[in-house]
């Protein structure tokens, strides 16, 4: 069975950074394409980032370009997302994905796997 666990979420203030991990188990996912996602209290999911399976290439949303870094260790079957200069529009819940593929993408809908997701709140 499949899981993605998330950490590393929490409580900052405007221009502090974070560091949110996913560990998935059950399965390798060194040739998958993996991606971070985030959901704001009454609002769609949206795109954050992807990486490709090598960690050789990614893409960012407009809005966290130059501030935030997905990167992954597909020894430790496990994702990242750098978060620096937090602004309280980036307060939202953080899921991480897993596509069945090596493709990255930014459609929530092309994953098939998901994390519970992880609370980040920035105060101003």
């Amino acid at each position: 069975q499949v899981q993605l666990v998330e950490s590393g979420g929490g409580l900052v203030q405007a221009g502090d950074s974070l560091r949110l991990s996913c560990a998935a188990s059950g399965r390798t996912f060194s040739r998958n394409a993996m991606g971070w996602f985030r959901q704001a209290p009454g609002k769609e999911r949206e795109f954050v980032a992807t990486i490709g399976w090598s960690g050789g290439s990614t893409v960012y949303a407009d809005s966290v370009k130059d501030r935030f870094a997905i990167s992954r260790d597909n020894a430790k079957n496990t994702v990242y997302l750098q978060m620096n200069s937090l602004q309280p529009a980036d307060t939202a819940v953080y899921y991480c994905a897993i596509r069945t593929n090596p493709y990255m993408s930014g459609v929530p809908s092309e994953y098939a796997y998901w994390g519970q997701g992880t609370q980040v709140t920035v105060s101003s």
